[in-house]
């Protein structure tokens, strides 16, 4: 029994693949959504710090990050109460032995009054980071400096460079996978239509993909404004950076994968082709004639044999030759690829880089082969001609392979980047990894179950020994053949003229014909004494036949291939290993691009236990009734910044229902913090103005969630006691 791609039940096919798609724009939303946020470059400290009050205007303002990153003049801006910018506009570059610092010169005899600093950079992993934070020279005052909203590397320029991110690990996964399936598991693959669209359309979506992100680097690492895309100026600058030469050196190796694909599926699928026999026949002679004829027809085909023995060496040493070349080739440019991913990302920074690259680079490759093999085995499956037992016998073990290199590789690039096992589960890259991993577990699962169905084929014949078959076959009912050949071609003939021809289900046509001597006109013979004016058969019912032929064909080639129920069961095995293979293809481009928890953990440690992502103000709209008259409003109270380990400040403002500011007798806020056992902790704001209380130096000592609990009494016997839950950095 044998398998084919013609015509597959496509409609189990999409089910699942709508499946997988939908898992993947499900993580995209879910989890990419949180990626602009992500700083794999983290501010530990700064000086003046955040939120402080200092005495005397300083001579700079310094920046320390957790590890390298590249800024520029304006890349640190000081605002001040007014909003207007008041530093030197020229970078200092601070930066000594493992301490990542920069810094920029303030003028003297600036004003008392709170300033704002914004930054914003681009980490060693090719990440924009940005931020910004005030201090207040002499006593805080109102402040209208301006503060972008959005986040750098968001909006809809992060989310189209996000994508293209994801589409070149896709193209990259299809491009090497594909070329590595053809060459080291299925030669007679590079012959196959599906194989070959699905290789070339990987290489294009990653040239494409490509281009797109280094047009991209600028809108996305600066102002977020798409226009800037076609800036030259800005394309200028990001060449000269380390992610922009990283791409620039893709689009290169992206050249040479070119002409591997054009030799792999030119030279190298001719060489996969049967070789073509001929022979001669004897012309027809007297008895005498016959026995010469019946000796040089020996040695010629004695000739021909050896001939063909030379000649099949020959192809079989240039397949040889060209197999290893083309596998050292391969291997060359995608390590290469693969190299442009590890240069200028998380393996380029952080812990052991140099130990880190190459097992990056490992990495890619065993996903690529391992996930891109298992889509070009999908395709044959599928869209292909019958797939050898061999074939998928030895993609098996190379998947094997791959994914006993993806663990090791894997378990050391989780310790690098985790640190701890408590980081699994405090930080967001260690659940995006923990998802990962239990996706690729079922991946495992699956391919287990393939191979179990792999082990249950029976063997089909290859392409070339089906040919060879075919020509013996030939050789042995020639003159059988040629019979019913003649007898066919007038059959379609007598069905052209008469127009009743019908085509069995076997293919041969039958209809009622009229003599031919009755349709030829008189006079005019050939010289075998034929009719010279017999009509030819007509084109289009000629051409209708074939297709009905090949109707037939298809037909029962779909039969055969239903009714092989180990093929059936591997080729649904091997779709839901793709399905997954989407997913988790989705889940490590994300996990790119978050911040690894061991920076996290460093940043917390370093700022004395603060969580990157709770280090902003805090705003809660509570509302109140305390069954009285007039005892219904909502109370507005700000904290600003919003840390542990710092001097916050508490605004409170409590309106009525209209949102006019009124007054109330008395408000009391005490913070909680139950998981633990601190507080309450008073805090007894002073009034500032009508319907206005303000509280400094407002002080929690660790960050978590905490209960902010707000008494408000509105007459002597009217007042209610409100609960809001608050988290602190």
């Amino acid at each position: 029994m044998v398998t084919t791609g013609l015509g597959p039940r496509r409609s189990a096919v999409l089910r699942l693949l709508v499946v997988a798609v939908a898992l993947a724009g499900a993580l995209i939303g879910a989890l990419g959504g949180a990626a602009p946020a992500s700083a794999h470059a983290a501010l530990t400290g700064s000086t003046p710090a955040q939120g402080s009050v200092v005495d005397q205007a300083p001579e700079q303002v310094t920046l320390t990050f957790s590890e390298g990153v590249a800024m520029g003049d304006n890349s640190i801006r000081v605002l001040d109460p007014q909003g207007k910018r008041v530093d030197r506009g020229k970078l200092r570059n601070l930066c000594s032995d493992s301490i990542v610092k920069y810094g920029a010169g303030l003028p003297p005899g600036l004003r008392d009054g709170t300033y704002t600093v914004t930054w914003q950079a681009v980490s060693a992993d090719s990440h924009p980071v940005a931020g910004a934070f005030t201090f207040s020279v002499g006593a805080p005052s109102e402040t209208a400096a301006p503060v972008p909203e959005q986040k750098v590397g968001g909006g809809l320029t992060g989310a189209l460079y996000g994508i293209a991110r994801y589409l070149a690990y896709a193209g990259f996964v299809l491009l090497v996978g594909g070329a590595a399936f053809v060459l080291a598991c299925r030669p007679a693959a590079a012959l196959v239509r599906s194989v070959q669209r699905l290789v070339v359309q990987g290489w294009a979506l990653l040239a494409g993909t490509t281009i797109a992100m280094l047009l991209l680097r600028t809108p996305y690492t600066g102002s977020g404004d798409l226009a800037d895309a076609f800036d030259l100026a800005g394309l200028q600058q990001v060449l000269i950076t380390k992610p922009g030469a990283a791409l620039v050196s893709r689009l290169l190796l992206l050249a040479a994968a070119a002409l591997f694909v054009a030799v792999l599926f030119g030279t190298y699928a001719r060489l996969q082709e049967p070789a073509e026999e001929s022979a001669e026949e004897p012309e027809d002679g007297g008895p005498g004639e016959a026995g010469e004829a019946a000796t040089d027809g020996a040695e010629k085909a004695a000739e021909g044999a050896g001939q063909q023995a030379a000649n099949a060496a020959e192809q079989a040493r240039q397949r040889k030759d060209l197999t290893f070349g083309l596998g050292i080739g391969g291997v060359i440019v995608g390590a290469g690829l693969a190299a442009t991913w590890a240069l200028a990302e998380h393996a380029s920074t952080g812990l052991q880089p140099a130990v880190a690259m190459p097992v990056d680079v490992l990495h890619l490759l065993a996903v690529a082969t391992w996930l891109g093999g298992l889509a070009a085995l999908v395709v044959s499956l599928y869209w292909g001609p019958p797939v050898e037992r061999t074939a998928v016998r030895r993609f098996s073990r190379i998947a094997f392979g791959s994914v006993v290199v993806l663990v090791a590789t894997g378990v050391y690039q989780s310790w690098r980047q985790v640190g701890s096992w408590r980081a699994l589960t405090d930080t967001t890259y260690g659940w995006l990894l923990l998802l990962k991993a239990a996706l690729v577990v079922v991946l495992v699962g699956i391919a287990w179950v393939s191979r179990r169905w792999t082990g249950r084929l029976a063997e089909v014949r290859t392409a070339r020994a089906e040919a060879s078959a075919v020509r013996a076959a030939e050789a042995d009912g020639a003159a059988e053949k040629d019979r019913k050949a003649e007898k066919a071609t007038v059959g379609v003939s007598a069905a052209a003229r008469t127009g009743n021809g019908i085509l069995t289900d076997s293919g041969a046509p039958t209809g009622d014909s009229a003599p031919a001597s009755d349709k030829a006109p008189a006079g005019g013979t050939t010289t075998d004494g034929e009719t010279a004016g017999e009509e030819a058969p007509d084109p289009a019912r000629a051409a209708q036949l074939a297709r009905q032929q090949a109707a037939l064909r298809t037909a029962r080639t779909k039969r055969e291939r239903d009714a092989d129920p180990e093929r059936l069961g591997l080729r649904r095995s091997v779709l839901a290993e793709a399905a997954v293979a989407v997913v988790v293809l989705v889940v490590t481009t994300v996990l790119t691009a978050t911040e690894p928890a061991r920076t996290e953990e460093a940043v917390k440690a370093t700022a004395g236990g603060q969580s990157t992502t709770g280090n902003q103000p805090q705003v809660l709209s509570i509302p109140f009734d305390t069954g009285g008259p007039h005892g219904k409003g909502t109370a507005r109270l700000d904290l600003d910044p919003g840390r542990s380990g710092s001097a916050n400040a508490l605004r409170l403002r409590i309106s009525d229902p209209s949102g006019k500011a009124v007054d109330v007798p008395e408000v009391k806020v005490s913070f909680t913090q139950k998981a633990k056992k601190i507080g309450p902790l008073p805090v007894v704001p002073k009034h500032a103005g009508k319907g206005h209380w303000r509280a400094n130096g407002v002080q929690l000592p660790v960050p978590g969630q905490w209960q902010l609990s707000l008494l408000v009494r509105t007459s002597d016997i009217d007042q209610v006691t409100e609960t809001k839950n608050v988290k602190i950095g």
